[in-house]
């Protein structure tokens, strides 16, 4: 998954012609709830407060409860888990990580008031978690699974074949964490008996070695496997072990190896299921595997493209039998359908010209949902029976929902901001009405009051060729027609997005207002919910409606009478640094400025998963691979005009630093003149290091050449 236009920051520090530092400590202001959890009787929460873990009830406003002994631990939480009878919380502390989203962590156990140790023998533990009656611990360790009995204090090897680079169980791979979003590739049975994982054969994948120098005498390689587009993906096996006798059995995923399990799971009466995807990704399967060895497709979905990406929202289980499945395939937007796992289609519990985005939950006869139904800029929580009939609204504000149910679904907790409103966070009844306020970000309100700020205003422009985009525009405070203004486009573009969006939100490009400036954004062709025919015209030829659109956005500014035609610019991170890259370009002049970061340059370097889902396998489009390549067409920049920076950092495990490499290779032998900024041993989101340096160089730079 290539960074969206969203980034978690860290400070940075500013300067003279600055402006980040400040933008930075306005963006630590806005409000969150962390680590939130919802408790058995569904009348008390969790939330993780500093360095505590606290309770509270949902319909009462008290001090909370620590649940940590006293004097609390200094564990620096990282995360939690409570065990299902709730008498125990899993505390995970520190953080080695692996990839973007994996991590080495140690872990502690909280019982009825005490510290007890726990998993003391595990070199490298990770993704640990507790068996459905709480007396067990499963958790990885260097690529085997491994059970902790709570009671005897014991430790067994559920798998012994795990080796680096070579086989991996019960963690995903590279590709599957980067893509299907998850490190946690095993699930307990409902009675805790027996656990299903996925082992990894990456032995034919392709080695990959990132170069580390960690300011050392000798550098030194950092090598794993990573699947390039066309390129052999890991071999991925079902197994359940029984957890009492230790006997393990593959199960029989079909004849394809070339394939992927992006989930797998039980059913609540304790049948073993996984997802089927094949590598195009055109075909989705939900199998169930029945007692016997028989196995049965209960859900099957087909797309002449593409089925959007499967994920923990794909299907919710109602009851014994029932399951929803959010899918677009039907009706060319997302919504959500009732099946049986015996009779198959139930109904169509959502219809309309919006998308069902999450399913928050269902208590078996009624679904809670956040839709767009009132504009795909918004997020709003509705509640509907699952015969499709007594819909109801439940949040009234004017921007952009998160939701956390309670068990029962008799409260949420819900995040709300727009672009003129920061985080709020309250608690709410079933009906939608507000119990107490959690956080509001007063501290942020009342500067903002002191010190008013520009907000984005939306608004909409048609291209030469017809198509309407949703688009947002940021002017100075003060803002005078009768002058004109340099502008900044920020965007990022890429398949499913979504960039122009209700929610406050602050980042480096707000200095560049402070500064006089104008930012505009829009998301073009092939962003997200507004449709799958909107979303999927960029199939098979990525970079080609996508950059026609940002040209067309330039041309429309150019065209108003308060721009300066000659001073505009672009930027743009990831899949977002490959449009910004490819519209410098391809502009023949049109932008002063381009910043790319992280840039894709092409998608032949870029993973399996991602590449192929939206452009086809390279052996069955090379056309939509180098046609669009930004490397192919190096020589029509025209640098007499337009001021290039590439910016990437060495240890991107994830666009790796060859794309900018081999930009630059192209670049000097058109005899192209352009800019570099590099950023030794820092990953794809300029971390752990670099994440105030970066956004400060591109104000700087942007100040100096547009």
């Amino acid at each position: 998954m290539l960074l969206g236009a969203a980034l978690l920051l860290a400070g940075g520090r500013g300067t003279a012609a600055g402006g980040y530092a400040e933008i930075a400590r306005l963006k630590g202001l806005n409000e969150t709830v962390r680590g939130i959890r919802t408790m058995n009787d569904g009348e008390h929460y969790t939330v993780l407060e500093g360095n505590d873990i606290r309770r509270y009830a949902y319909a009462a406003e008290t001090p909370g409860e620590s649940l940590l002994p006293t004097p609390a631990p200094n564990l620096a939480i990282t995360d939690y888990t409570l065990s299902p009878d709730e008498r125990s919380i899993l505390i995970a502390s520190g953080r080695n990580p692996i990839y973007r989203h994996s991590y080495t962590t140690s872990y502690s156990l909280i019982r009825d008031g005490r510290i007890l140790p726990v998993l003391r023998d595990a070199e490298a533990p990770r993704d640990a978690t507790f068996s459905p009656d709480g007396g067990r611990i499963v958790y990885s360790d260097r690529n085997d699974l491994y059970v902790h009995d709570l009671t005897t204090q014991q430790t067994r090897r559920i798998t012994d074949d795990g080796r680096w680079n070579e086989v991996i169980n019960g963690t995903t791979d590279w590709v599957y964490e980067e893509e299907f979003g998850i490190t946690r590739a095993y699930a307990f049975s409902p009675d805790g008996r027996r656990l299903a994982y996925l082992r990894f054969d990456e032995s034919r994948v392709p080695l990959m070695e990132m170069m580390r120098f960690d300011g050392k005498l000798y550098n030194r390689a950092y090598s794993f496997k990573y699947p390039k587009a066309g390129e052999a993906n890991s071999a991925v096996e079902l197994w359940v072990a029984d957890l009492e006798t230790g006997a393990k059995q593959r199960i029989d995923t079909g004849p394809e190896t070339d394939q992927y399990i992006p989930r797998i799971g039980w059913t609540p009466d304790g049948r073993p299921w996984y997802f089927r995807l094949n590598r195009r990704q055109n075909t989705f399967e939900m199998i169930v595997c029945e007692p016997h060895g028989a196995q049965r497709t209960v859900y099957e979905e087909r797309a002449q493209q593409y089925v959007e990406r499967v994920d923990d929202r794909t299907v919710t289980f109602v009851d014994r039998d029932r399951f929803l499945v959010r899918q677009e395939s039907h009706t060319g937007y997302m919504h959500l359908y009732l099946y049986s796992l015996r009779r198959g289609l139930l109904e169509q519990v959502t219809k309309g010209e919006w998308e069902v985005t999450e399913v928050v939950g269902t208590d078996g006869k009624r679904v809670w949902y956040l839709s767009t139904e009132t504009s795909p800029l918004r997020r709003n929580l509705y509640s509907v029976r699952l015969d499709g009939k007594d819909k109801q609204r439940l949040t009234q504000g004017e921007g952009y929902y998160t939701v956390a149910p309670s068990r029962g679904m008799k409260y949420f907790i819900t995040t709300f901001s727009n672009v003129a409103t920061p985080n709020v966070t309250e608690v709410c009844d079933a009906a939608g009405q507000r119990i107490r306020t959690l956080a509001d970000s007063r501290t942020l309100r009342e500067e903002l009051a002191a010190h008013p700020r520009s907000v984005k205003e939306f608004f909409t422009f048609t291209t030469e060729r017809g198509d309407t985009l949703n688009a947002y525009i940021v002017k100075p405070l003060g803002f005078d027609p009768s002058h004109r203004y340099p502008v900044l486009l920020t965007q990022y573009s890429g398949p499913g997005s979504q960039s122009v969006a209700d929610r406050w939100s602050i980042d480096w490009e707000d200095a560049l207002v402070e500064k006089g400036y104008v930012v505009v954004c829009a998301d073009g062709r092939g962003t997200g919910f507004r449709g799958e025919r909107f979303k999927k015209q960029t199939y098979g030829r990525l970079g080609a409606l996508e950059v026609e659109d940002q040209l067309s956005l330039a041309r429309h500014m150019a065209a108003q009478p308060w721009v300066d035609g000659g001073r505009i610019g672009i930027y743009g991170w990831s899949y977002g640094g490959f449009m910004a890259l490819s519209c410098a370009l391809k502009g023949l002049g049109t932008f002063r400025m381009a910043i790319a970061v992280a840039p894709v340059t092409s998608w032949r370097y870029y993973d399996t998963i991602y590449t192929e889902i939206y452009n086809n396998l390279p052996q069955f489009n090379a056309e939509g691979y180098d046609k669009y390549s930004p490397i192919h067409f190096a020589r029509m920049l025209d640098d007499r005009r337009t001021r290039l920076l590439l910016i990437h950092g060495t240890a991107d495990d994830n666009v790796h630093f060859q794309n900018t490499v081999e930009m630059a290779r192209a670049l000097n032998r058109a005899g192209k003149q352009y800019d570099m900024m590099v950023y030794p041993d820092q990953n794809h989101s300029m971390q752990p290091d670099a994440t105030g340096h970066v956004r400060q160089k591109m104000i700087d730079y942007t100040l100096e050449h547009l």
